[in-house]
């Protein structure tokens, strides 16, 4: 196995291999630059050099060009003779081919569904999601915790809206023994599901849920490279990042712990990176900077795709040791003040002035700094990246259904499981104490009181007083007090462990 990812040549005549050493993958990288400038090429190159060695990755796909990743470039593509040329001068001998790619997109139309429960998903990311106050989201942590305690799964945003119905109708018990639960905050909470549904977030959650296991197969030798469609996901950014977020938290807490390898066991690429940051509440940006610097020993390499570096916080700035940097353009002060600092977090080349350099270098061209075998950041290269050996642009729609239809997961997740829920139980719930009631009533002597209680119907549960005095609905509590003791006792018993972003930890 190769020293690590071939990314070009540096130098002043750039036949200076450049290398992102495998072996340090797993300390994280930037990829940044503005538009147009070549980020999606050298994200391609790397998806490439990873799958090669045997590495999974897992990237998402904003404008739809990386999903030529699944075809072999051809040597009667418009960019092959440029490409021959620059392979020459950097001293690569360029072979066209493909890595194994799977295709996925939570709508289901450019990939296989990807899907996770709510209670995967937990209340933390989902309020990030929603876009809740403290307020509802302390409310949607009662909600949650009822689901935990009283065992009711809570699987699609049905479940989730009935378990919100019930709390809501509950409120005043469940703030006796949970804190307060205003039904305004419930109201609330419920709007914001309807919006997210109108986005098409509804698509996110249900059965089968997404193995990590899937993305982290390695065929022939080759790692699987996974490609997520998020073309149309990209109109709603909130849930682009929370999902992004949600899966990185998911192997967080699934995968064991590996130290350092000698190679990372999945390389994840986070496109569009400011969006995961953009009005994020201190709390989120200080649980991102944690994962990062603990996933790591986790064997996973997380790299930050955005246009200026400055759109990530400097927490998790300082975790990332790898660096490219393409052309940052500087027309204001703002700009100007943007780029020193993003030419400051470079080890000096005393060939040239890195701020310089960053905003002189053309399409093609960055700046890069790769840790060395002690983990030492490099000093900055000027460096001509590679070509890639898949197509270099989208492939048609015919070949992505061809590609999906040989897929290894072809089949797995394409119907949906609609199990009995939360929302299947607490019907059965209400079916059970309705029932409960007439029988209490039923067991009444047949006077006209009877009667009359019948006729009014909800006033007759009103309680001690009630027409009919206090045993009718002491009762009827007495029988929903007796159907809960008897559905708790048939659950597992034990309490659902919640991780670092509140998603539950499975322990795999």
């Amino acid at each position: 196995m190769t020293e690590g990812v071939f990314i070009g040549g540096g130098g002043p005549d750039h036949a200076v291999p450049q290398h992102l050493r495998f072996d340090m993958a797993n300390r994280h990288g930037l990829i940044a630059g503005a538009t147009g400038t070549g980020k999606t090429v050298t994200l391609q190159i790397l998806a490439e050099g990873f799958s090669a060695a045997g590495v999974p990755v897992f990237l998402s796909d904003v404008k739809g060009d990386l999903s030529g990743l699944a075809k072999a470039g051809s040597p009667e593509a418009k960019l092959h003779e440029p490409f021959l040329k620059r392979a020459e001068v950097i001293g690569l001998d360029l072979v066209y081919g493909a890595p194994p790619v799977v295709f996925w997109d939570l709508f289901g139309e450019q990939g296989h569904p990807v899907r996770t429960t709510v209670s995967e998903m937990g209340p933390l990311l989902l309020s990030r999601m929603l876009e809740l106050t403290d307020v509802q989201e302390g409310v949607l942590n009662v909600a949650f915790r009822v689901a935990d305690d009283e065992g009711l799964p809570l699987l699609d945003m049905e479940d989730l809206r009935a378990l919100l119905h019930w709390c809501g109708q509950n409120a005043q018990d469940l703030s006796l023994r949970y804190g307060n639960v205003a039904t305004a905050s419930v109201g609330a909470i419920q709007r914001a599901l309807l919006v997210l549904e109108e986005q098409g977030g509804a698509h996110l959650f249900g059965e089968p849920a997404l193995d990590l296991g899937d993305l982290m197969a390695v065929e022939d030798g080759r790692g699987r490279v996974s490609v997520l469609a998020a073309d149309r996901l990209m109109r709603a950014p909130r849930l682009y990042a929370t999902f992004l977020l949600w899966l990185l938290s998911e192997l967080f807490e699934t995968l064991p712990e590996v130290g350092n390898p000698e190679k990372p066991k999945l390389v994840f690429f986070f496109d569009e990176a400011h969006l995961l940051f953009d009005d994020a509440p201190k709390a989120l940006v200080n649980k991102v900077e944690q994962v990062a610097r603990l996933i790591r020993s986790k064997g996973i390499g997380v790299f930050f795709v955005t246009q200026n570096p400055a759109d990530v916080p400097d927490d998790v700035l300082g975790q990332i040791g790898n660096r490219v940097q393409h052309a940052l353009r500087a027309f204001t002060a703002k700009d100007q003040r943007e780029l020193g600092r993003a030419a400051e977090t470079y080890r000096a080349n005393p060939a040239f002035d890195t701020a310089e350099t960053i905003a002189a270098v053309g399409t093609g061209e960055a700046v890069t700094s790769m840790l060395d075998p002690k983990g030492v950041p490099g000093v900055a290269e000027r460096t001509l990246i590679r070509p890639p050996s898949s197509q270099l642009g989208p492939i048609t729609a015919e070949e992505r259904a061809a590609v999906m239809a040989g897929s290894p997961v072809a089949g797995r997740y394409d119907e949906v499981l609609d199990r009995e829920s939360a929302s299947e139980m607490l019907a059965a719930r209400a079916a059970a104490v309705a029932a409960a009631a007439e029988t209490a009533l039923a067991e009444e002597p047949d006077d006209g009181l009877t009667r009359a209680r019948r006729y009014y119907g909800a006033r007759s549960f009103g309680g001690a007083h009630s027409p009919g005095g206090a045993g009718t609905g002491q009762r009827i509590g007495a029988a929903m007090t007796d159907a809960l003791v008897k559905e708790l006792k048939g659950t597992t018993g034990r309490r659902i462990v919640r991780g670092l972003f509140g998603t539950v930890f499975k322990g795999r």
